[in-house]
């Protein structure tokens, strides 16, 4: 598999991961006694972020690998596979309207904030076009590690947005349903079966889905295929009736910490004085992309009857994996989310390439 690590490098990983998540979960477990909304991702994110600006030497240390995270990822779209039920299709068909207000929302976002940073910022074409995408983080940044020069500010504008969304999304479900809601939320997590109460079976066929479908999309040569490979194979099973697997309490918390952390190591080791300008532009950016996709959710929930931190999840650009773990912490339709996101994602996915070699390389 690409992700297995060198041996030599697994104890110095270790080590990182023992720091990081001693903080994640400290941290969490500190936001979930005071009923903050999705306590163990917010507790993660900031936890090792603060830890990581105000104690600096252990700013090195700090980080989750990713022969690591590859896993956790898998695990998670399995397990968003697992929420596609039999009556798919019929939804699917439902949902024709909330999709095409998506990608027309999609192009609009792309545009705007191609203009935003070429035109006002006088960004070269490359690098806004990168910076400008609503979404596929990761190849963002593959690509634009052969494209563009300064690939850490594409990093770093989808680390302002990424980071908006997760901070910005569980305060809205405290303010817009109340305290209620966020209690309800913890405690859905809190009854989530346990990994104990998973029999032999149900424990094989999860790691079967996972291994089994990133074997088979690295084979056929997916896109995404961490994303894509297990959640394609979990949803046939669970579309023929051939699996049946529940959200598992550990691993949704684990799932947290992995991502928080990941996030709040990024944000300790940014330098923050080099790229303050950049960071600035990150956060315009990641506002009027956030705008954009406000005034489309505002629409979609006030013309269909949707609800508003439904659609708001299934639209906002704030990483799959990430607003995915949300509404499964939340209870919301997680189907009706990973699905919007995954028709995002794909066509971003084959056009990113295909558009930033046409456009002008300033380096020559």
């Amino acid at each position: 598999m690409p992700f297995l690590p060198r041996l030599n490098d697994i104890r110095k990983d270790a080590v990182k991961m023992g720091i990081t998540f001693a903080l994640a979960l400290s941290s969490g477990w500190l936001f979930f006694q005071v009923n903050m909304p999705a306590p163990y991702l917010m507790g993660s994110l900031f936890g090792v972020w603060l830890a990581g600006g105000l104690v600096r030497p252990i700013k090195p240390y700090l980080g989750v690998a990713r022969w690591f995270h590859v896993p956790v990822i898998l695990g998670l779209s399995v397990m968003i596979g697992a929420t596609f039920g039999q009556d798919l299709f019929h939804e699917a068909v439902l949902w024709w309207k909330s999709l095409c207000v998506m990608m027309v929302t999609t192009f609009i976002v792309c545009m705007a904030g191609y203009q935003l940073l070429t035109r006002w910022r006088g960004y070269e074409k490359r690098l806004a076009f990168f910076c400008s995408l609503p979404g596929g983080q990761a190849e963002a940044l593959i690509l634009a590690r052969q494209l563009v020069d300064k690939d850490y500010v594409v990093a770093l504008f989808h680390l302002v947005r990424v980071t908006i969304v997760f901070v910005s999304t569980p305060l809205m479900l405290a303010f817009i349903q109340g305290g209620d809601a966020v209690a309800l939320s913890n405690l859905r997590l809190a009854d989530m079966p346990g990994m104990f109460d998973l029999s032999l079976d149900q424990m094989g066929l999860f790691i079967f889905l996972a291994l089994a479908g990133l074997s088979l999309a690295l084979i056929l040569r997916f896109p995404l295929p961490y994303l894509l490979g297990p959640m394609c194979l979990s949803i046939l099973f669970h579309l023929m009736g051939w699996a049946d697997l529940p959200r598992v309490n550990e691993f949704v918390i684990l799932a947290q910490l992995a991502i928080g952390g990941a996030i709040g190591a990024k944000l300790a080791v940014v330098p923050f004085q080099e790229v303050l300008g950049y960071l600035k532009d990150g956060f315009v950016n990641a506002l009027l992309i956030m705008g954009l996709y406000l005034v489309a959710t505002l629409l979609m929930a006030r013309l269909d009857g949707f609800s508003f931190l439904e659609v708001w999840l299934a639209f906002v650009p704030g990483g799959l994996y990430e607003v995915t773990l949300l509404a499964l912490i939340f209870g919301f339709d997680v189907a009706f989310v990973a699905f919007h996101h995954t028709v995002r994602i794909i066509p971003l996915f084959f056009a990113m390439s295909f558009i930033a070699k046409r456009l002008p390389d300033s380096r020559k």
